[in-house]
């Protein structure tokens, strides 16, 4: 038998704004642990983002670009957020992304759940879609996506690529793991 445990709760006692562009804000917070001490928590507050599972042909379409943290490419599965720190409805964001960056349009769009993408530091969740019926067009993408390639892999490639490094990407791994629990759940 399973029993729920209650968690301490942290309380924000006062916030201010650091920093903030068109993409994030950073905050800190001064807060107040369970214990009575204080202590100073640091969020950065971006939107929620779309990451999309573009299947077709026993493989996936991946996008690749470089990642200035980083400071190197990997392959990852399309996926942003709305320019402008805009919020909007998943679904119309996964397709816009998968539009954008590979020029597809999906005839069928299938949610498979949502994922923290750095719960330790920011709110921002991400909302992951499985994509068939698959039509081809020319890409849309942003200025800073200048540099961003397409490519398709079959899933024995893609696997491949997880396991030597070639994909780095938390989120496209997660939603990977989403897209095999589907796929269990719905055998034939």
């Amino acid at each position: 038998m399973s029993e729920s445990i209650e968690l301490p709760v942290i309380r924000q006692l006062s916030s201010r704004l650091i920093y903030e562009n068109q993409w994030l804000s950073v905050r800190e917070d001064r807060i107040e642990r369970p214990d009575g001490s204080h202590g100073i928590y640091s969020v950065i507050d971006r939107p929620d983002f779309a990451v999309v599972i573009a299947s077709e042909r026993g493989g996936f379409h991946l996008v690749d670009q470089y990642r200035y943290p980083i400071e190197g490419r990997f392959w990852e599965y399309p996926q942003g957020c709305f320019p402008g720190r805009r919020e909007g409805d998943p679904e119309e964001l996964a397709r816009a992304e998968l539009s954008e960056e590979t020029g597809l349009r999906a005839g069928r769009m299938v949610p498979l759940g949502r994922l923290y993408a750095w719960h330790g530091a920011s709110g921002q969740a991400c909302s992951v879609f499985l994509a068939t019926d698959l039509v081809a067009g020319q890409p849309h993408r942003e200025h800073e996506e200048q540099d961003m390639r397409h490519q398709w892999f079959s899933r024995t490639e893609f696997e491949t690529m997880i396991r030597d490094g070639r994909i780095r990407d938390n989120t496209t791994i997660s939603a990977y793991t989403l897209l095999r629990l589907y796929e269990a759940d719905h055998q034939d």
